[in-house]
């Protein structure tokens, strides 16, 4: 031990030499020839560190008590070994490409080795440093060194990658660790070694609703949950990670067989619909699912999520609580729907937007009582773009509430231009329905255009009410306390009506168009269910309107069933604000009726050759469109087609009686003896 600390104390056992001159001994005291050791030997109980010498032939000649027992504890014996026999470079260490074996060879320096046992019967591991030593007449006698544990510092060097992989809510993979995965197992396909690869998003249906409404711990256990069954659903053979929020992925790795993906997405969303519970709360959820696949849909980690992204919006566009596959034509509409964004911004500042006004008329005196302001766009390069278009595009960018207000600041403005008698009718965005500046917004607009507040109608869908939020209920009391009205517009389209009827302050209820058309027909059931939402309302107190009325004879079946007001294109397309003063003083504000006189069947349009008997002659005729009722036909067939006279036509195969109902200009209008089935 003696030469040890001799050797340690940096003479390496000779005199210094002239260079080194007195500082190689600076800071040692020399009096006490024990007190090198005792130093040594305390260093050694107390920290981390430790010494270890070998001989000429690299054999350990000593080695600190404490690493010598976690050895022993290992089962190496230590005696008579090699220090490179016991110990091998672990692959952690960054020291380049020379060996522990080439440096004691080569008699070099080295320094913060890390090593581990050659074993492999410890997963503890070192960091050794080493010199080699020389007597006073410059013979080899071997190496002297120092090392230090490091197996704390690499184990919590490992936990925190670990959990810089995981999501610690959870327990699954994260982002960084998804993206890792999916990127070597791109990268192994890209390197020869293929193999087709599933990638599935997740995104929860209504878990916003669910934090809103009892809370983020609730939503915290709810996402624990999802992540078990998401777990068990998939299986072993899958790797699933949470990228935050509610979303979710899947990677599947060999799998590219769709009909087993069908299988595997639907009982992902099976299993993730079931109630659960939390805390004595039931709660219920849904899921959609995108699915990419690779190379099918991308070779790369970023155009593979960027699609799967685009599948799994579609899933959600085609009502939620399904799953969808990437097709090229999703790209296309998203690039489509961005120039369609892009161009939305300057909409506004470029004046290409404007409104336009369709009256609601009232059933008992025939006269136009309101309008509803209806929002056009004239794009430059694309001319006029349906709402149906581009209002969508509007709330998922954002730019609904910037439009939303224009539109209400120049409703009002032109509400006020006309006789007191006439309310306005507004839409409001869900979007802008959540927004607490809303009743700033309203009362401004008001303010500014002087319009009286119970002149100004709010229609909103019922949409509205999907998170059940007190925040609901709050707006409501808030635009009633301006004093304007409310309406509850597409009433019967959405999964509860009634209990929203019974809980927020309607003033009117606007029966949907799709309960309209088709009421006149026979057999349809259309006119019950008006009849049944009107006697409702008037129980509740409720106005009503009847939307999408277009044929003159549905007006009169309107008023019988009690709908205070009509609105429609049976009085024309919606008009521009300078043409609604003239309008309301023509007649005493009496539209003019310009629709259809009476209902019509769906018509479907074809080309189809059919069979044509009149008597003993026969010919062929081509059908043009066909309804229940009857069909247009082509009657150049050398067949006389007299009005009222009887014929018989194959249509679907079947001979079918009908009468000629008009002749003009080569064709003829048919109306069959019986309705008939339509098939495609």
């Amino acid at each position: 031990m003696g030469f040890l600390s001799s050797r340690l104390s940096g003479t390496s056992g000779r005199k210094p030499s002239a260079t080194e001159g007195p500082v190689a001994n600076a800071g040692i005291a020399l009096d006490d020839p024990g007190q090198p050791l005792r130093l040594i030997r305390s260093f050694e109980a107390q920290g981390s560190g430790w010494f270890w010498e070998t001989d000429r032939a690299g054999k350990l000649i000593y080695l600190s008590g404490k690493v010598a027992g976690q050895l022993a504890d290992a089962g190496e014996q230590v005696a008579g070994r090699a220090l490179t026999e016991l110990f091998e470079m672990s692959g952690a260490s960054e020291n380049g490409e020379r060996t522990l074996n080439f440096h004691l060879h080569a008699r070099a320096s080295f320094e913060d080795y890390e090593v581990r046992l050659a074993s492999g019967s410890s997963d503890r591991c070192w960091s050794i440093s080493g010199r080699p030593w020389f007597d006073e007449i410059g013979q080899f006698r071997g190496f002297v060194g120092s090392g230090c544990d490091l197996t704390d510092k690499r184990r919590s060097e490992a936990e925190i990658a670990r959990l810089a992989m995981f999501d610690s809510l959870t327990g699954l993979a994260n982002r960084a660790r998804m993206h890792l995965s999916l990127t070597q197992a791109l990268g192994r396909a890209n390197a020869g070694t293929y193999r087709p690869t599933a990638l599935l998003l997740l995104d929860l249906d209504r878990f916003k609703a669910v934090n809103d409404t009892l809370g983020h711990q609730t939503g915290d256990a709810l996402l624990q949950q999802v992540a078990q069954r998401l777990t068990r659903a998939v299986g072993d053979s899958a790797l699933v990670g949470r990228l935050g929020g509610d979303e979710f992925k899947v990677i599947l790795p060999g799998e590219s067989n769709r009909e087993k993906l069908d299988e595997v997405a639907q009982a992902i969303i099976t299993a993730l619909s079931h109630p659960y519970s939390i805390s004595g709360a039931r709660v219920s959820i849904g899921c959609s699912i995108g699915i990419a696949l690779a190379p099918e849909h991308g070779d790369d980690p970023e155009t593979l999520v960027r699609n799967a992204d685009l599948a799994l919006y579609s899933a959600k566009a085609d009502g939620r609580g399904v799953h969808r596959f990437y097709r090229e034509e999703m790209l296309v509409q998203a690039q489509t729907r961005k120039v369609l964004e892009d161009d939305l911004r300057y909409a506004l500042t470029l004046n290409q937007f404007h409104l336009v006004y369709q009256p609601l008329v009232s059933t008992s005196e025939g006269k136009i009582v309101g309008y509803e302001a209806l929002l056009r766009w004239n794009h430059p390069t694309r001319g006029k773009i349906s709402p149906v278009e581009f209002i969508p595009v509007a709330e998922e960018s954002g730019l609904i509430e910037q439009i939303g207000e224009w539109v209400l600041r120049t409703a009002c403005a032109t509400a006020a231009s006309l006789p007191v008698s006439v309310r306005m009718a507004v839409n409001v965005s869900p979007i802008q329905f959540a927004k607490p500046s809303l009743p700033t917004v309203v009362t401004r607009a008001l303010a500014e255009s002087g319009l009286e507040a119970q002149r100004l109608e709010l229609e909103i869908t019922e949409s509205v009410f999907l998170d059940g939020s007190a925040a609901t209920e709050h707006m409501f009391r808030a635009l009633k306390g301006i004093g304007v009205r409310l309406s509850l517009d597409d009433f019967g389209t959405g999964y509860s009506s009634l209990g929203y009827l019974r809980s927020a302050p309607f003033d009117k209820i606007k029966i949907d168009q799709s309960f309209v058309r088709g009421a006149k027909i026979e057999g349809s059931r259309n006119a019950a269910i008006i009849k049944a939402i009107v006697t409702l309302a008037d129980t509740l107190g409720l106005e009503t309107t009847a939307e999408g009325v277009e044929a003159q004879d549905e007006i009169e079946l309107i008023r019988a069933l009690g709908c205070s007001h009509v609105q429609g294109f049976v009085y024309g397309e919606p008009r521009l604000a300078d043409a609604l003063a003239a309008d309301l003083e023509s007649q005493g504000a009496m539209p003019q009726l310009v629709g259809v006189k009476v209902t019509r069947s769906p018509r479907v349009t074809m080309l189809r050759s059919a069979a044509v008997s009149v008597g003993s002659r026969k010919g062929t005729a081509r059908i043009r469109n066909i309804s229940t009722d009857g069909a247009m036909v082509d009657c150049h067939t050398g067949i006389e087609f007299r009005v009222g006279g009887e014929i018989l036509i194959e249509v679907f195969g079947e001979a079918r009686g009908a009468t000629v109902q008009w002749v003009t200009e080569g064709r003829a209008g048919l109306r069959f003896a019986q309705k008939i089935e339509l098939k495609q």
